[in-house]
This record gives C-alpha cells, structure tokens and sequence, in this order.
C-alpha cells in the first residue's frame, strides 16, 4: 500500500475540508506515518475516516476529529501539554511535533508502553509517559500547563484539570452526553475567569464519571 500517497488524500479530502487550516498543523499530519500507530491488521484503513480499535478495545479516533481537537489548543514550540488518555499515541505524537512537551497519562501500562516504543521509533523525545488516574488529583503537585487535551468525552470537566491550567491555558475536550456531544474549548483568562467555546457537535463513546477508568466503558483517543 502507497501509505504515503494516502496520508497526502487523508490531508485534502478529510482534514483540508474540515476546517483544518493550521499550516504547521497540515505539514505535521502530512508527515506523521499514522499506519504505525495501528495494529497490523489495520494498516491498510490507518488514513481511513473511521474509529480504530485498539489492543485493549478502546478507539483511536478518526484523523480529522484529532486535527480539530489539536488546532483549537493553538499550540506553541515553548507550551507544555498535559494529554490525558495516551491510547495509540497518534494524538501524543502530532502535538509533540508543535509544542515544547507532552506529558501523557493512561491508566493501561502496556497501551502506554505501545505507545512510547512508537514514538521512541520515530525519534520523538520530547514525551513523558506516565502510568496513573490522570483525574486525581493527588497525583498532581503544583504543576501547570498552557495546553490540556483530553481524548474522551466527559460530562464535565473535571476541577483538577482546571486548576491545572497556566493563565492563558487551553483545554479541549469533548462534553456532554449522547446522543449529541459539543466538543468545546476552555481558556483560563488573565481575570482567573473561564472562557468557553464550542466547535463542533459529535458524538464519541466517554469516560467514567469524575475518574479515568476503563471499567464499562469505551476510551477514544
């Protein structure tokens, strides 16, 4: 399979129309080998427009909801990321591409370990894997960070995220509850005040109530 010729098509005709403007953005997706973070099997759809399942029964998300997703957060070379939900590491990789550090967090050591061993192929060094529940919030010291991304929807955003965030941090996430969930985007302002936008309307499988947990329930990343 031509998987460079497909990751040029998955550009145009999913992410381009999409809304997905972002210049360094389109060059990082064009670039990124998205067949890697996949299983075997999978290859042949990795620039397909659909869920995959990972090894552990949670989804990756389709490349044009993990472009939109990103754009929102405006990432910079010096911000420092906060990802909660590793999965496949497609979405690690893409925004350590445009920021200065990732730290990602997963509840599942081996899909973790998966991922890392990805990105350690490709030469991306600037992640810190972390095994543990990026929801508690005594697993945070007084750590801050310009961007968060949470690849699952919830049906609030959690407190300790928010405190987790820099003045001027972004964070996104998609919020609600099915059949119709708002993928939005929350800024801490210079006053100390939310701000929130909403994007887009989807609808993608969740987390747990107030805790990162697999149990009964279908992560997407």
């Amino acid at each position: 399979m031509d998987f460079e010729r497909a990751r040029y098509n998955m550009v145009e005709q999913q992410i381009r129309p999409w809304d997905v403007l972002d210049f360094k953005l389109l060059d990082v997706l064009q670039e990124l080998p998205r067949e890697e973070f996949v299983t075997e099997e999978q290859k042949p759809y990795a620039y397909a427009d659909m869920h995959l399942a990972l090894p552990n029964h949670s989804l990756m998300l389709e490349p044009k909801l993990v472009a939109r997703l990103v754009q929102a957060l405006d990432l910079q070379e010096t911000d420092s990321v906060l990802e909660i939900g590793t999965g496949g590491g497609y979405a690690t990789a893409v925004m350590a591409k445009m920021a200065g550090k990732v730290t990602s967090i997963d509840i599942d050591g081996e899909q973790s370990n998966r991922a890392a061993a990805v990105l350690q192929k490709l030469g991306i060094n600037n992640v810190s894997f972390e095994v543990r529940d990026g929801f508690d919030e005594m697993a945070y010291g007084n750590e801050t960070y310009n961007a968060i991304y949470i690849g699952a929807s919830v049906s609030q955003i959690p407190d300790v995220l928010r405190l987790r965030l820099a003045t001027g941090g972004r964070l996104v996430t998609v919020l609600g509850s099915s059949p119709v969930k708002r993928a939005v985007l929350l800024t801490l302002e210079k006053d100390g005040s939310f701000s929130r936008k909403v994007l887009f309307d989807t609808d993608i499988p969740g987390l747990i109530e107030g805790k990162q947990s697999l149990a009964n329930q279908t992560f997407v990343f």
